[in-house]
């Protein structure tokens, strides 16, 4: 286990630069970027910490409600829309799901994307509005009962992917983050593996690192279990060209300490955790920093 001896932030600098010294020059799929292959960070959860951004201001709320949906199982953008969460924005657009081949589906139904995997992994994909509750795998419901279970919860098979090559050509967009490992050590102390195989720096992962933190924090506290690690493994990480001017300042920004997360309910049933029952303190970080963000 990693003895913490860098934060968040530092850690996410340190990969900043490497790609800005290091990196090969590419042409990606939303224009040319520097990249490098394979990286690795550790966050520590313990005494609530929670890794956000210090040395930008993170969208936090925004990051938290698109994991409730996920969790929810739903793949409907008009329900983030309604949240005013706008990041699927662009992937749900009529031109967009017409430019995937996707002309079956309506104006903001994504396909069968993370949410629809984590419960319904492998359903027959119809639209965004049917009721899937027994088709499927719920590979979120089987992590938690074999969490909840002390036979079970060692277990070096807990695992959770969003990456199904069979519906791929259905969804908006294929995953990102793909793979998430849980492991139990001490009997009640939890760590969570992420495996990202596309990782845009500006933007993305500082998101997809909080997003997966959150998911950590709140699957130890619905299990009781103490949150410990959250381990991120990259593939492919990069930077567009028009994020380098942004990028090079943040990484001369002073990071701040971590701030705290609270969970103040807990329910029977996953999904029946609000956004009102999470509670961010101490968070103390650098003024917002635009840059544009891809489709």
């Amino acid at each position: 286990m990693s003895n913490f001896t860098k934060n968040g932030d530092e850690q996410y600098i340190d990969l900043i630069k490497n790609i800005i010294d290091h990196g090969y020059n590419e042409n990606g799929r939303n224009g040319n970027v520097k990249a490098l292959f394979g990286a690795t960070m550790r966050f520590d959860l313990t005494n609530n910490r929670i890794p956000l951004m210090t040395t930008k201001k993170l969208a936090w709320k925004t990051c938290l409600k698109e994991l409730l949906w996920f969790i929810s199982g739903s793949t409907d953008n008009k329900i983030l829309k309604q949240n005013n969460v706008k990041i699927w924005n662009g992937n749900a657009s009529r031109d967009f799901l017409d430019s995937r081949g996707l002309h079956n589906l309506e104006e903001d139904d994504l396909g069968p994307i993370y949410g629809h995997q984590w419960r319904f992994f492998n359903a027959e994909y119809k639209n965004c509005n049917t009721d899937y509750n027994g088709k499927g795998i719920d590979q979120l419901k089987n992590i938690i009962d074999s969490l909840n279970d002390p036979n079970h919860r060692n277990s070096r098979r807990l695992l959770l992917s969003a990456w199904n090559p069979q519906q791929l050509d259905e969804m908006a967009l294929p995953p990102c983050h793909v793979l998430m490992q849980f492991n139990v050590f001490d009997n009640d102390k939890l760590s969570v593996a992420l495996y990202q195989r596309s990782g845009d720096m500006g933007l993305g992962v500082p998101f997809n690192i909080a997003s997966y933190a959150f998911l950590t924090h709140l699957i130890a506290h619905h299990c009781n279990l103490k949150p410990v690690e959250f381990i991120h493994f990259l593939g492919n990480i990069h930077i567009y060209s028009d994020h380098l001017e942004a990028l090079q300042m943040q990484k001369n920004r002073t990071p701040y300490n971590s701030p705290n997360l609270i969970i103040k309910n807990k329910y029977e049933n996953i999904n029946e955790y609000k956004f009102e029952d999470f509670e961010i303190i101490n968070y103390t970080h650098h003024p917002e920093i635009k840059m544009i963000m891809r489709k």
